[in-house]
């Protein structure tokens, strides 16, 4: 629903790790509920991000010279313009994407709420503000738009431009101006259900799942007795209800932070 108003085509694509999975039933029938048609199903390892990625650039490749939107299932993008105005403005510019970073919503006092088909997650998880990072060392920086010609790096982080090169960086000629638009990605990853999946990732010994980073941010959270303070500074937390691009203050602040973080 949040991205109707502004995209011509969804292709949804279904992760699942065995094919009874009830997460392909679900998933279709909530893509039924909105008139979208599944776009393809796929039986893979559970937490495989790499394949996850894979099939973000094999989706997009389908249609090189068109502009795709990636977004995850646990997130929702705002962008500072209609997005109509940036694809225009990147045409005559020779621009080919569009990046921006996230910025971590959690529920009331800083605790991880119970979200159903029924929530509204603005209202639900009002408090947003950037605690992954610090207490992980996740990548926060993700590519939000792009030609479906170029490929992301895993984590949907960076352009990959091959021969181990990316798109780190503030200024490069085929981006988008950051002073422009910086996309904000609000994840809504953590309500209740995320610390059982961080407890689960954690034990795993494949490279892929970037277990390591779970790891952490499980034992942060576990330190502050499963919640995430409001008050630490660094958190940046504020009050954000409503899909409003302009509200978070701290934007332009955490823009400049995010742009220097390199972790992959």
């Amino acid at each position: 629903r949040h991205y109707k108003p502004i995209v011509k085509n969804f292709f949804v694509n279904i992760y699942a790790n065995y094919k009874s999975d009830p997460i392909i039933e679900e998933i279709t029938s909530i893509c039924n509920e909105l008139d979208i048609e599944p776009h393809k199903v796929w039986i893979e390892e559970a937490f495989n991000w790499n394949i996850v990625t894979q099939i973000y650039n094999e989706t997009t490749s389908l249609k090189p010279n068109d502009w795709w939107i990636i977004s995850d299932d646990d997130e929702l993008q705002l962008y500072s313009k209609p997005i109509e105005e940036i694809i225009k403005e990147c045409d005559k510019n020779n621009w080919e994407f569009v990046t921006g970073g996230f910025l971590d919503r959690i529920g009331e006092n800083g605790e991880f709420p119970e979200i159903t088909n029924d929530s509204n997650v603005w209202k639900e998880m009002p408090n947003a503000g950037f605690f992954r990072y610090p207490l992980s060392r996740a990548e926060a920086n993700k590519v939000t738009l792009l030609k479906g010609k170029h490929n992301v790096v895993p984590g949907q982080h960076f352009i990959d431009l091959g021969r181990g090169k990316t798109s780190w960086g503030k200024s490069h000629p085929l981006r988008y101006p950051v002073e422009k638009n910086f996309t904000q990605v609000h994840h809504f990853k953590w309500d209740y259900t995320v610390l059982q999946r961080l407890k689960e990732v954690s034990k795993s010994m494949s490279n892929f799942t970037f277990a390591h980073e779970y790891k952490k941010m499980l034992k942060s959270i576990q330190d502050r007795d499963y919640t995430i303070d409001l008050n630490e500074r660094e958190f940046m937390f504020e009050r954000i209800e409503t899909p409003n691009y302009s509200q978070y203050r701290k934007w332009k602040i955490l823009t400049e932070k995010i742009l220097k973080i390199k972790d992959l």
